[in-house]
């Protein structure tokens, strides 16, 4: 395991070369019977096959903030694919909704996990992707998801969440884990009880799981979108610094991992 973290660190944005090309497509793709319309993104000025990215959104759905990072992935040479949990493109503003949506997915586990995996699988058929080289992100919602993916033994190198609910792995769960974790947390998430945080570690150390904590001093849930404040929930609110140094903490992952 890692030690937790509370940092501040210089601010890092990545960008792109001038003079990448960023080509982005919807795809629809099915799930039992459900019809999902996933986002992607790819840099068509990198040649050959590159690592790939299963992006995961908040509980509002596939919204223009999780392609605009599948954007920003692709413009640092990977192709990105932002999943559609919800099916039909479904998504809201309204937080009783959300809740909702999220709670339906969420109360079947291995139809959440398998919902994941499909999205995995249009990732991995796309003639751009190093199939060997994958990984998943997400935001909330998207980051549980993206834990689900690997506590299903799913073939990533990397996992990383930012302020999302921490559901425990159980013993078996985390021995498939084959993926090194970054969460990075907000310290004074209110949305994520403290007793969750220490089930969700103790069973990672328990389970030998390579995993990096990283809590924010003063950030709170979704402190990396910046239009957060618009809820009116003191719950929810950006944090520059918080949002900058974990996009930096990601990037430098999977650079590691991804090579």
């Amino acid at each position: 395991m890692f030690r937790t973290l509370a940092v501040f660190t210089g601010l890092f944005v990545l960008a792109g070369s001038a003079s990448a090309a960023v080509q982005t497509k919807k795809i629809t793709y099915k799930h039992g019977d459900l019809d999902c319309h996933g986002f992607l993104a790819w840099d068509d000025a990198v040649q050959g096959p590159r690592p790939g990215v299963l992006v995961v959104h908040e509980w509002w759905g596939l919204n223009d903030y999780a392609r605009g990072r599948a954007e920003r992935l692709a413009k640092v040479g990977y192709i990105a694919f932002a999943a559609d949990m919800y099916g039909e493109g479904k998504v809201t503003e309204h937080p009783k909704e959300a809740g909702e949506m999220a709670t339906k997915v969420r109360a079947n586990v291995q139809d959440w996990r398998k919902r994941a995996e499909t999205a995995l699988e249009v990732l991995k058929a796309q003639p751009q992707c190093d199939k060997t080289k994958l990984a998943a992100m997400g935001y909330c919602f998207g980051g549980s998801t993206s834990l689900q993916l690997a506590y299903a033994g799913a073939d990533l190198k990397a996992v990383v969440t930012f302020h999302a609910a921490l559901p425990a792995p159980t013993a078996e769960e985390a021995k498939q884990i084959k993926a090194t974790l970054l969460v990075c947390h907000g310290a004074d998430d209110s949305f994520v009880p403290q007793q969750a945080i220490k089930a969700f570690r103790d069973a990672l150390d328990k389970g030998g799981v390579k995993y990096e904590f990283v809590a924010y001093p003063g950030a709170v849930h979704s402190f990396t979108v910046p239009h957060a404040d618009k809820h009116n929930n003191p719950g929810m609110k950006y944090n520059k610094e918080a949002d900058e140094d974990s996009w930096k903490r990601m990037a430098a992952l999977f650079a590691e991992k991804l090579k």
